[in-house]
């Protein structure tokens, strides 16, 4: 997937802004707080529908209005073109995909690939089980088609046996458990194929990005400690209406990283997490190009986050792939590809000549 075109509108500081971006190379540079850091966080917005800086939609909008605007141009590897566009207020969106109307975001996110590395991906390794489950979800998305229908339906089922023990119906629950249990074992089943990818795929970039870190390995946690889902909650079942939530199932899951068998978070130090984090997230990338769309990759402020050395053998590894990469900074870099430059000043795009 390419961008080739990029309009903003009234998202933060970024009044009006539209680039048309080189098809393999974006560098983006300029001052702390400048806005460099926006334009990236517009493609976000408009693939994912939210920002990776802020829950709050509030917080994108501009002194110019009570919106913002991100549109763009993209074609994608088999050369089909969309024109998509996100407008946002506080409580209300529209989305728009080749003149129509959306329904759900899920529609942007789908036809937009996008891989992020930003300062806080270290998480990815150091932080709470659900940062790894949106990971891997959305790696799952794309390269999965009956996945999204999966988690909705988990999801909703989730919801109802939980209202459930709220409301203390335990009678209800056998009938919900079977339900929560088919959907939950085919999520479950689709995450530790995609687990399985990763950790192989995984394996072989260490090897080109750090090989010092040899002896790394990657296994999924279904969130259950019995064999079978069903036996998981029949036994949790007093526990879980004490509690008016659910304890088992893989809305509890997670995936354990580990070094010569001690947990990654406690035995690497924050460099080699955010190593370790780059991985996993080009790991996906490579996985969905080697199914025939290779993502856009967003590098905010890598230079500040690796030394010399990794901050080269990422940068490669993306180029490598053929992949649209953009790659935000405090200063501008010189680069053997053709590529452009974009200087970023008091919320001011400017093409570099």
């Amino acid at each position: 997937m390419q961008i080739k075109s990029l309009r903003i509108e009234n998202l933060r500081n970024l009044e009006r802004a539209t680039l048309q971006p080189h098809p393999r190379f974006n560098i983006i540079f300029g001052r702390n707080g400048a806005g460099k850091t926006t334009v990236l966080e517009s493609m976000v917005v408009l693939s994912r529908g939210r920002s990776f800086r802020t829950t709050q939609a509030s917080e994108l909008i501009g002194n110019g209005g009570s919106y913002f605007r991100v549109y763009a141009e993209a074609e994608s590897d088999e050369r089909v073109a969309y024109k998509m566009g996100l407008e946002r207020s506080s409580k209300q969106w529209r989305g728009r995909l080749n003149g129509q109307d959306l329904v759900q975001l899920s529609q942007l996110t789908r036809v937009l690939p996008l891989v992020l590395m930003e300062p806080n991906s270290h998480l990815l390794v150091s932080g709470a089980p659900e940062v790894r489950r949106k990971y891997l979800d959305w790696g799952m998305f794309h390269v999965e088609q009956e996945f999204l229908e999966t988690y909705r339906r988990y999801s909703k089922i989730l919801k109802q046996r939980n209202a459930a023990l709220r409301q203390r119906q335990a009678g209800v629950l056998d009938s919900i458990d079977e339900v929560f249990c088919q959907w939950g074992e085919r999520l479950d089943g689709m995450r530790k194929v995609h687990c399985a990818a990763v950790s192989e795929q995984a394996k072989t970039l260490l090897k080109s990005l750090s090989p010092a870190l040899d002896g790394f390995s990657l296994v999924y946690s279904q969130g259950w400690r019995r064999k079978s889902l069903l036996q998981s909650l029949k036994e949790g079942r007093e526990r879980d209406l004490l509690r008016g939530s659910t304890g088992s199932g893989p809305h509890r899951g997670d995936i354990s990283l580990s070094f010569h068998e001690t947990p990654a978070r406690n035995l690497l130090s924050r460099g080699e997490q955010k190593i370790l984090a780059a991985t996993l997230l080009l790991s996906q990338a490579a996985i969905l190009s080697s199914m025939g769309e290779k993502p856009v990759v967003l590098l905010d402020d890598l230079a500040s986050e690796f030394d010399q050395v990794h901050f080269e053998n990422v940068l490669t590894r993306c180029l490598e792939w053929g992949s649209q990469v953009w790659i935000s900074g405090i200063q501008k870099f010189s680069s053997d590809e053709e590529h452009k430059v974009f200087h970023v000043e008091r919320g001011v795009v400017q093409e570099m000549v």
